[in-house]
Order: structure tokens, then C-alpha cells, then sequence
């Protein structure tokens, strides 16, 4: 069985690197996004060299306010993930 090859927007594309360089570790934002970290490590460096600058559209105000709104979720997403742990670890050391 063959695998289909995934295609990805340059507005993907853009995302995916800047969560990267926002967030510091590649393999992880990759594995969030379900992609290849080569794949990601070649966008980050076709975006370096303005590769995507050309591509991307001019977002609405309301585009913008949804796209802020998405990372805002996705970060109190990961804090709560993390105190989660936290209270978990430490419930444990109580007993």
C-alpha cells in the first residue's frame, strides 16, 4: 500500500515555523502538527531565505483575531496540560 503525499498551504507552512522558532523545540511542534520534522526543518530554512514572504495573503481583521485567539487557546491548552502533571506529581509525594 502506498502513502499519498500530503500537501501543505504556505499559510501552513508559515504557522508551523513560527510556532517553532516561538517555542524553541522542532521535534515537538512537529509531532503536534503530525509532520515530519525534516519537513519542518526545510520550511524553517526556505522562510529564512523569504521563500513564503510572497505567498501569504493579507489576513482580515477578524482572520487575525481568530489566528490570535488559536494560539492563545493552544498555550492555556498546554499550561493546563502542565499543572495538570504538576498536581499529579505531587498528590503523589503527599501520600
Amino acid at each position: 500500500m502506498r502513502t499519498q503525499k500530503r500537501s501543505y498551504s504556505i499559510e501552513f507552512k508559515t504557522k508551523a515555523v513560527e510556532l517553532s522558532n516561538h517555542r524553541g523545540s522542532l521535534s515537538d511542534v512537529a509531532q503536534e502538527l503530525n509532520i515530519s520534522s525534516d519537513n519542518l526543518k526545510r520550511w524553517k530554512k526556505e522562510y529564512k531565505e523569504g521563500k513564503f514572504t510572497g505567498s501569504v495573503k493579507i489576513k482580515s481583521p477578524e482572520e487575525q483575531e481568530l489566528i490570535r485567539l488559536q494560539k492563545e487557546l493552544a498555550e492555556v491548552k498546554l499550561e493546563r496540560d502542565i499543572l495538570k502533571k504538576a498536581v499529579g506529581i505531587f498528590s503523589k509525594n503527599d501520600r
